[in-house]
This record gives C-alpha cells, sequence and structure tokens, in this order.
C-alpha cells in the first residue's frame, strides 16, 4: 500500500433504529478527520412481528439517505459505500428499500451479521492495538460480539464472533417496554436477554479483561449519566460506562413513559422509546460476561468501513477478508 496516500470517503450504515453517515478523510488507511450525521429513522419499527418494513419507515430511510447523497455530493470523496444490517436481513420486502437507494445512485449491501462484526471490531480494535479485547455493538435488532485483537499489517486475529438477535428495537417490541413498565415485565425480558448471552460467554476458554461497546444505546447511556445537556463526544469517546450506572438507569427509565423519557438530558427525543430496552440488553450482556464496566467507543462499524474502503481502492487485501461494493 502506498504511503502517503490521502483519500475521502463516504460510508452509510442503515440500521434497525438509525440511518448514519460518515465523511471521512483517511492518510494510510486511518481517519485523520471526519463529521458525521444521524437520523432516528426506526427501519425496524413491527419487523419483529410482521417480518415486513413498513412503508412509512422505507420512507424516512429514503428520506435521510436523499439528504445524505447532497451532502456526499459536497464533500466529494473518491468512494462511497451503503450498507444496510439487521432489519434489512429480516425483512421479506427488503427489495423495495433497496430499489429506492439505487434511485438515489447507492450500490447498497445487506451485510451478514458476522461481516457487521468484523466491520465494528476492525474500527473499534485500532485505539486498542495489540490488546485482547471483546466489542459488543449492541444495535435496534441484534447484537455482534467479536473477541480478538488487531495489529497493524498483520492478519485480523478473531477468535469468536456471534450475531445474535438482541437488539433495544426488536427487546422493546417483543415485551411491550413502554413505560411506565412494572418489575415482572422488566424481568422477563432480562431473563430472555440474558439466555441468548449466557451461551456465547460460556464458549469462551477464557474471558477478555475488556469490554467495549458502541451504539447508540451506550453513548446515550454515558450521555445520561453525564447529564450532558449537548452530546459531547470527547466525553464519551473511550469513557467507561459502569454496570451499576446502567442499572440505575434501566430503575429510572421503567418507571417513565417516552414523553418523560425524552426529556432526561442526554436523550435524543427519537431514541426515547426504545432506551428502556437498549439498557436492559446492556445490562445483561455485562451481567452474562461478568463485567463491572466497559469502555464506550464512538468507533463503529463505518470506522471500519471507511478503512476497508482505503484498502479496496488501493487494491490491497481487505483486513476482514471482505469487499464492498463501492459507488460514486
Amino acid at each position: 500500500m502506498m504511503r502517503g496516500r490521502t483519500m475521502r470517503v463516504a460510508t452509510i450504515d442503515i440500521g434497525t433504529v438509525s440511518s448514519r453517515l460518515l465523511l471521512a478523510t483517511l492518510e494510510d488507511g486511518r481517519i485523520a478527520s471526519s463529521s458525521k450525521r444521524t437520523h432516528i429513522t426506526d427501519l425496524g419499527e413491527g419487523v419483529d412481528a410482521t417480518g415486513r418494513l413498513l412503508d412509512e419507515a422505507i420512507s424516512r430511510v429514503l428520506a435521510a439517505c436523499a439528504e445524505f447523497a447532497q451532502l456526499i455530493n459536497e464533500f466529494d470523496p473518491c468512494a462511497t459505500v451503503l450498507t444496510l444490517t439487521s432489519a434489512a436481513r429480516d425483512a421479506s420486502n427488503g427489495a423495495v428499500l433497496l430499489d429506492g437507494l439505487r434511485g438515489l445512485g447507492f450500490s447498497p449491501q445487506v451485510i451478514p451479521g458476522e461481516v457487521e462484526g468484523r466491520l465494528t471490531f476492525l474500527g473499534v480494535a485500532r485505539d486498542f492495538e495489540g490488546e485482547r479485547i471483546a466489542v459488543a455493538d449492541s444495535g435496534g435488532g441484534s447484537t455482534e460480539i467479536v473477541v480478538g485483537s488487531y495489529v497493524e499489517g498483520e492478519a485480523l486475529a478473531v477468535e469468536a464472533l456471534r450475531s445474535l438477535d438482541v437488539g433495544c428495537r426488536r427487546i422493546t417490541e417483543r415485551f411491550a417496554l413502554a413505560g411506565p413498565v412494572d418489575e415482572a415485565c422488566v424481568e422477563e425480558a432480562a431473563r430472555w436477554a440474558r439466555g441468548e448471552f449466557d451461551g456465547y460467554w460460556a464458549s469462551l476458554p477464557v474471558r477478555p479483561d475488556r469490554l467495549v461497546a458502541v451504539g447508540g444505546t451506550v453513548t446515550t447511556l454515558v450521555a445520561m449519566a453525564r447529564r450532558m445537556a449537548a452530546y459531547d463526544s470527547s466525553q464519551v469517546h473511550l469513557s467507561v460506562l459502569a454496570l451499576d450506572e446502567v442499572e440505575r438507569a434501566v430503575e429510572r427509565l421503567r418507571a417513565l413513559g417516552a414523553e418523560d423519557i425524552a426529556r432526561l438530558p442526554g436523550i435524543q427525543p427519537k431514541r426515547a422509546p426504545v432506551i428502556l430496552g437498549g439498557a436492559l440488553v446492556v445490562r445483561e450482556l455485562m451481567r452474562a460476561g461478568g463485567y463491572r464496566d466497559l469502555t464506550v467507543s464512538e468507533n463503529s462499524l463505518m470506522a471500519g468501513m471507511a478503512a476497508t474502503v482505503f484498502e479496496t481502492v488501493e487494491g490491497a487485501s481487505p483486513t476482514i477478508g471482505w469487499s464492498p461494493a463501492i459507488s460514486r
């Protein structure tokens, strides 16, 4: 790979709850500067029950991506990649959304959970080079957990990877976690989530000392715990979130309705309906793994994708062993 190479790339991640854009300038494969845009589009609304995407949800995603397309044109990257994850994997009518995205000039890819996990791990692990870590990406429809380590210039060392159908939107709809919610309902949902996570942690010969988590739930929980009137990325990235902070958040959130949750410091109003479910997922993830705290990363699938796009454009073999479809 050529040294001293600078490249502009754009990556879009369409998840179960949010649609996100990353505009990044990379130097030798590492992000030197970037800007992000996020919209809560709730693509996964109703998917767990019906197996289909709602027309309204498709429209929300397409509206967000039309805005992203304008920002991408202004940024003028050499490559753009758009990926879709859990909700699009589960829906029987996902082709309708894919056709709409193609109409906006994108080359959309629905990626499997294993690729999603590897991309996230690559995006996160560069901040912990040489350290054996567990990375959990808890989204709206699924949670990917990856254990391994990263050393620049070497193949990604992934020991265990699993994509579990446990996420904030899925658990909220399956167990009717629209608050206020009684303790019995919360504990029924918790038992289900815990059962999903127990098997993964039990499969590891040795649990990593550090758990790193990404996604809107954990960044929101940090913002809540720190009572942020305005979100401050510098106070969130690589911060430590304690299990007792998550437990307190669950108890506080279950006593409130979505409108009251939306007024709490640190909460995006559109995330209010699913944040109790998200906090519950994170709590059970930590309890099942025996973690008293976790490290929160703002790097994620999109950062891993940006690095993978750089490698692909340069003609190098992608570190994660998978190549994206590049548009624009």
